[in-house]
């Protein structure tokens, strides 16, 4: 099989931009999966997503409207679950039930025992399960984790990551406050522990809390995102919402490696917005641009500064594997290109990796299990707060400790 069929469940906002993804990938030439059908509760959704996969792609989907009926189509070999976080779970279960693959939006699911379930269900059936992560595939990551694994700057002890600042607006959606549908704090969070986890390793001890630090989001003047499916969300939205979820989250994590990682993402503070994202060895440190914004990585050693495609000269191996260079170009660290084209660019290179374990029989990069371990990241953080105390890896996979989390599961009918 050289291209895997695919049903896109989930065309929402973030089913749309998915699309953008596979039309990237296409237009590649290195294209492996074909976008057969799309399936979302919502009728105008649905019949959207397949218009725009007739434009973008140039064939016209089957359309669904229950996730039951995409199960039984025997011509559907794998599903990309994109539908709001709360209900990863009862569309990833019964479709790698199913015997369906199953590429799955961060974060995998808003519990432990949710992403267990998940991970039980492609176990059991042995399909494969990868959870939809695509900063680390970003240029500028693969560059810093090339960076510490050739040793440049010895072995890392600490690592800061912290995004600070915002307004009392949505982010992006108003059930990105709430948190029995997966509030910010938990659906970004997830990404920068994705981070920290490769560069580092998995957390194995934190000591946190998440926040609510606008306990009010009010719907802004207009959407800034310039997709159609965005802007029609956009007009039912309500004026306001009164926030149930984290809007921010800080921890301090020890990784497996042993560095120790302080981390704080604050989607609020009127005063002033800043980012940090750095690594310190013995030997020198690194100071990461970001994601998506094509800006250098920063060497920092004992008596000199590199930076961008200069340190590709100090590593044995060019960090950057084949597929990347099919999407930012052979030799190329940095990139001058708009977020929508690089949004594309880094789902096509996921995609890619989903449908090629699917093709040979592989393990995709990101995992069920590396997924769950991002979401452990940042509710370890929050069991934290309400124990007082540090808590470990262990206590949150083996869901020893789970108050925050009851809540949730109860909701979700996990119990």
């Amino acid at each position: 099989m050289d291209k895997i069929p695919l049903c896109l469940i989930g065309c929402g906002g973030m089913g749309h931009r998915h699309l953008f993804g596979y039309k990237e990938l296409e237009d590649s030439g290195i294209g492996n999966v074909e976008v057969v059908a799309v399936c979302d509760s919502q009728k105008q959704n649905a019949e959207f997503a397949a218009k725009e996969v007739k434009r973008l792609l140039g064939k016209t989907p089957m359309v669904f409207y229950d996730v039951d009926d995409v199960l039984n189509n025997s011509e559907i070999v794998a599903v990309d679950v994109v539908s709001q976080p709360a209900s990863h779970h009862s569309i990833a279960i019964p479709a790698l039930k199913a015997g369906k693959h199953a590429m799955v939006e961060k974060p995998l699911a808003l519990t432990i025992k949710a992403c267990k379930e998940i991970i039980k269900a492609a176990k059991s059936t042995s399909t494969i399960l990868a959870t939809t992560e695509n900063l680390r595939r970003d240029p500028s990551n693969r560059l810093v984790k090339a960076i510490v694994e050739e040793g440049l700057i010895g072995d890392p002890y600490y690592m800061v990551s912290n995004e600070l600042g915002g307004d009392d607006l949505f982010r992006i959606t108003p059930w990105r406050h709430l948190k029995n549908m997966g509030a910010i704090g938990l659906d970004y969070g997830v990404h920068m522990a994705d981070i920290f986890q490769y560069y580092l390793g998995k957390f194995e001890q934190v000591y946190g809390c998440g926040l609510i630090v606008e306990p009010i989001r009010k719907k802004p003047e207009s959407e800034v995102w310039e997709l159609e499916s965005y802007k029609t969300r956009f007009q039912t939205y309500p004026d306001f919402v009164d926030a149930t979820g984290e809007d921010s989250v800080i921890g301090m994590y020890k990784t497996s490696s042993g560095a120790m990682v302080s981390m704080a993402y604050i989607s609020a503070g009127r005063g002033g917005r800043e980012f940090q994202r750095s690594l310190h060895g013995r030997w020198g440190s690194i100071y990461a641009p970001g994601d998506r914004n094509g800006k250098p990585v920063v060497l920092k050693l004992e008596n000199s500064v590199v930076s961008g495609n200069d340190i590709a000269n100090l590593l044995d191996e060019f960090p950057i594997d084949e597929i990347t260079e099919v999407f930012f170009g052979k030799g190329n660290l940095t990139y001058n290109l708009h977020s929508q084209d690089v949004d594309s660019k880094l789902m096509a290179i996921e995609f890619y990796d989903f449908a090629s374990a699917i093709i040979n029989g592989g393990t995709p990069e990101v995992t069920g299990e590396i997924g769950m371990h991002a979401v452990a990241a940042i509710l370890g953080a929050y069991e934290s707060s309400l124990q007082g105390r540090m808590v470990t890896f262990d206590e949150i996979i083996s869901e020893e400790v789970t108050l925050y989390q009851d809540e949730i599961n109860n909701e979700l009918g996990l119990v």
